[in-house]
């Protein structure tokens, strides 16, 4: 079936002369590469069609992969075909233009909560969208033209949404997609400069983080990065909310949380959940969010919410650690 879905694809993108990208709000690698990759594959195939990512978001972490495109007229994106990567539902779709245009393709690697494509090709089990952007070269690679940009932007989502091949959605076929990736030409060593060199400051706030961490009685560990925390280390909200990355290898802790506040009261706290070998997206579904079984994002919007996560976090833990065993 979804071989189906990827010919009428396909077919839609060489039927257009234009072509409008969109992706999620608080873009991550794997929907920037995802956008970026599609992009510089339909335009290395079809030199004469007009694509364009137009999204006004700004990441310190994807700075190095460029600039988007400027906003055109709303009569662009009327005749255009609209294709959205990496997003579950319409809401979070960071251009909300994408509703002006005239056809829309879903592509996503989300569990499918928003049907609101023309043609939605969604596929949970895939460790990123961009796994499935590589799929989509591989199956028609003899009509289109992949070149070591393409490439890189591609590999690059593949290698930070999958936690660099460590998740448990990679399998034989994403290595054979990364291989395929590499064989067109990626420099890793100056993208994974690029994607993991810390500066002085942040290994500066990593050891803060340590010294303010806690964990629960059932192995939960959290943190809660104040305003007055991001305004002493001069982070972003994207730079606060990567301290879930510091929190990944307590031994015995299966589940860790970090609670970003934001700058807008009625923005409330920003949740990122993660775990190992357990479930957590449930517990995010409790509260504003959702995502992946281990890869959630959530919104309390007090002090007394995120204590109540932080106990369902608690239990689901205490939960799996009884009817489990082989757990670390």
């Amino acid at each position: 079936m979804n071989e189906e879905i990827m010919r009428a694809i396909l077919e839609k993108i060489k039927a257009f002369p234009r072509i409008m990208l969109f992706r999620h709000m608080r873009m991550d690698g794997d929907c920037a590469g995802a956008s970026k990759g599609m992009k510089a594959l339909i335009q290395a195939t079809w030199p004469e069609q007009e694509v364009l990512l137009v999204d006004g978001q700004h990441s310190d972490f994807l700075a190095f992969l460029g600039p988007e495109d400027a906003e055109v007229p709303d009569e662009a994106y009327r005749e255009a075909l609209g294709i959205v990567v990496d997003t579950s539902t319409r809401e979070r779709i960071s251009n909300q233009k994408f509703s002006l245009c005239k056809e829309l393709i879903k592509i996503d690697h989300h569990i499918e909560m928003d049907v609101y494509g023309t043609l939605n090709w969604v596929e949970p089990e895939r460790s990123s969208t961009c796994e499935m952007v590589a799929a989509f070269y591989q199956m028609f690679r003899e009509e289109l033209t992949l070149t070591a940009q393409a490439a890189t932007y591609i590999f690059m989502g593949m290698v930070t949404d999958s936690g660099r091949f460590r998740f448990s959605g990679v399998n034989g076929d994403t290595m054979r997609l990364a291989g395929l990736m590499l064989e067109a030409g990626v420099d890793t060593e100056t993208l994974y400069a690029n994607l993991y060199l810390h500066n002085y400051e942040t290994l500066k706030f990593r050891a803060y983080v340590y010294e303010r961490m806690e964990r629960t009685e059932n192995g939960v560990a959290y943190i809660f990065v104040s305003k007055e925390m991001q305004e002493k280390f001069g982070l972003n909200t994207e730079a606060a909310s990567n301290v879930i990355s510091f929190l990944e290898n307590i031994r015995g802790c299966l589940c860790w949380l970090a609670f970003i506040e934001m700058d807008k009261p009625q923005d409330g706290i920003r949740v990122r959940l993660r775990s190992r070998f357990m479930t957590i997206n449930q517990v995010a579904e409790n509260h504003h969010g959702g995502g992946h079984a281990m890869a959630a994002g959530a919104t309390v919007y007090s002090k007394g919410e995120m204590d109540v996560l932080i106990r369902q976090a608690d239990a689901a833990a205490k939960a799996y650690k009884e009817s489990h065993t082989g757990w670390m």
